[in-house]
């Protein structure tokens, strides 16, 4: 069976999505996150790649990422890799892959879209019900982005800084954005786009990056105004 395509454009964002292999651990204590962070931050500078919002699962991560070239997402994935998985089969004395193959993503529109994601990226373990509330949870961007702790990983993307133009005015705005759920339909597009490949946003949107890849993309029934099988 064929892979299916992932589609990379400069500066516009990008959902990822890494499993363990056969969705078994792939952190294991505190120093592992940390660990993760440290060659993350290192693969993202190298590759010229701005972070914008990530959680790190037991099994699993979301990125949501701009990268300044097209291949810059995967440059900063493998990199990653290529020091995290020795590092975690040295420490714990196994060997073999670590990850469930390629990772995984998304072009995401800007604006509502990319908001929608990084809530949907960072409600992840309440979703998962490990906490009862994003803030509990020690190893994503809300800590960041809502709560203005200090995470070099992170870089604002403009839809999170035109929420206001204080950065306390913000931080009010992206706080009350986690007051309300995400609707039912806008998690299942999320999690289908990332997981098919699907450029997440409008038809215009699809449109516009069918142009510039001059190739075809997603599906050929075209939603209102999201899209679109589902995992976390």
């Amino acid at each position: 069976m064929p892979r299916k395509p992932r589609f990379f454009v400069p500066h516009i964002a990008n959902h990822v999505i890494q499993r363990g292999n056969n969705r078994q651990a792939v952190f294991f204590e505190e120093e592992d996150y940390q660990t993760y962070k440290n060659y993350l931050y290192e693969a993202a500078e190298s590759s010229g790649v701005k972070i914008h919002a990530y959680v790190l699962m037991t099994n699993h991560i979301h990125i949501l990422a701009t990268a300044e070239t097209t291949d810059g997402i995967s440059l900063m994935m493998q990199k990653t890799g290529r020091f995290y998985v020795p590092y975690i089969n040295y420490k714990y004395e196994r060997s073999g892959t670590l990850w469930e193959g390629r990772f995984k993503s998304s072009l995401v529109d800007s604006d509502f879209y990319v908001l929608a994601c990084m809530r949907y990226i960072e409600m992840n373990p309440v979703r998962a019900n490990m906490v009862e509330s994003p803030h509990a949870y020690k190893w994503s961007s809300y800590h960041k982005n809502a709560l203005d702790n200090h995470d070099r990983l992170i870089t604002s993307h403009d839809s999170y800084l035109g929420l206001a133009r204080t950065k306390k005015q913000r931080l009010s705005s992206y706080t009350n954005l986690f007051n309300e759920h995400l609707d039912e339909k806008v998690l299942k597009d999320i999690r289908n786009c990332a997981q098919t490949g699907t450029p997440l946003g409008s038809s215009r949107f699809i449109e516009q990056i069918e142009k510039n890849l001059k190739v075809k993309v997603g599906y050929s029934k075209r939603g209102r105004p999201w899209n679109v099988v589902n995992q976390d």
